[in-house]
């Protein structure tokens, strides 16, 4: 894994826009501008690494979902989403409700085995990015290469396969309106676009035009009309805790939920500690406790509903950092400290998406400081396609 720079094309902005990029600038405190999509530069990979990055995304998911099981038997806590929540996700578990897609997230560097930092499982956005802007500027500047990138497909495939199960044949996809920049419009957005032609009829909708009809017990839509499947881009442990929530627990088969309810098993960070305690020592998991760093003498304190590096907070030689947030209340997940990689000042996440529980590509976020915040970048990848046998 190398970084590499590039020309940027002219037109990129444009570009990048007409492909549904519309979550580019990041205005900074101090009013300078970041650039979300970055191509004065791209990752590049030699096969054997996107062999070896695919197997340990998949074997990482199969354990989650060894660790799901452990949370739902309660062992570490409510998870900070109450009893009632829990036992929602444990049944959803039990049930094996089908999911579609989530997010790793990884520290890489090129040479050391990967570390899981995360599982964004329940709502992963970064996908238009990944799937579509970074495949089309393959296509514009080096159309001979390959890209670690089959998302698009694997998406459109995963709906088919509801689709095929699925009673009903409208799929409704919310996200909140309240979401001021744009991304969560564009993911979901995408997301009709990739059920739709997964043989989906498909409807948009906010989460807040979302009824329930008391008579039915079922969730309409605004025309009145209920609601059997839906794709909803709004966290697990946001929406249950809310009135709306109370209406899934008194009748949690009245909609199939994208994502279900067991996510929520995955999206807490209380699942690095479930993982460390199942696996330890795994070499491509980070020593992780619930409560207190135990005896690590550098850590990163997480929140367990922490989204985007809010309330962060790492203690590391030379580092002492505590990021803003409203997050905490709901309890913590001590990780041990990781530095990022440091190609020339970037430093760079390697986001492994998995769909339908396969590896299908990355999307790499990069930082200039220790922490992978809202004024990050996001840089393309190449293949390195092994040269010719003679």
């Amino acid at each position: 894994m190398k970084r590499i720079p590039s020309t940027p094309r002219p037109d990129w902005r444009r570009k990048t826009e007409s492909q549904g990029l519309i979550f580019s600038t990041a205005v900074r405190e101090d009013g300078s501008l970041t650039e979300y999509w970055h191509e004065a530069a791209y990752y590049r990979f030699d096969m054997p690494e996107i062999e070896m990055l695919e197997e340990v995304t998949e074997e990482l998911h199969d354990m989650c979902l060894e660790a799901a099981r452990y949370l739902a038997t309660g062992a570490l806590g409510d998870l900070g989403i109450g009893e009632e929540a829990l036992a929602l996700a444990a049944r959803s578990l039990e049930l094996d409700e089908p999911a579609i897609y989530g997010r790793f997230d990884f520290v890489y560097d090129g040479v050391n085995p990967p570390k899981m930092l995360e599982y964004n499982a329940d709502t992963p956005t970064g996908l238009i990015e990944a799937s579509i802007a970074q495949w089309y500027w393959l296509q514009d500047v080096m159309p001979e290469k390959d890209q670690w990138n089959g998302i698009h497909e694997a998406l459109v495939e995963a709906w088919r396969k509801r689709r095929e199960t699925a009673v009903n044949p409208l799929l409704h996809v919310a996200h909140a309106e309240v979401e001021t920049s744009g991304e969560d419009w564009m993911t979901a957005a995408y997301m009709l676009d990739v059920a739709k032609q997964g043989d989906w009829n498909v409807e948009g909708i906010n989460m807040s035009d979302i009824g329930w009809d008391y008579e039915t017990s079922t969730f309409v839509d605004l025309d009145g009309e209920q609601i059997h499947n839906i794709f909803k881009l709004y966290p697990w442990e946001m929406m249950i805790k809310e009135d709306f929530g109370y209406n899934i627990l008194k009748n949690p088969s009245a909609v199939n939920w994208f994502e279900p309810a067991w996510k929520m098993l995955l999206s807490t960070k209380a699942l690095l500690a479930a993982l460390w305690h199942l696996y330890p020592d795994h070499p491509n998991l980070l020593p992780a406790y619930m409560d207190s760093p135990r005896d690590m003498t550098e850590w990163v304190a997480k929140p367990l509903h922490g989204r985007e590096g809010d309330n962060i907070i790492i203690h590391a030689d030379g580092i002492d950092i505590s990021q803003p947030g409203d997050y905490g209340s709901e309890g913590w997940c001590f990780q041990q400290y990781h530095a990022l990689p440091d190609f020339d000042g970037n430093r760079p996440v390697l986001g492994s998406w998995v769909v339908d529980g396969e590896s299908v590509g990355v999307g790499i976020r990069e930082s200039d400081g220790p922490v992978t915040d809202y004024y990050c970048r996001f840089v393309p990848n190449v293949i390195d396609s092994p040269a010719p046998v003679q």
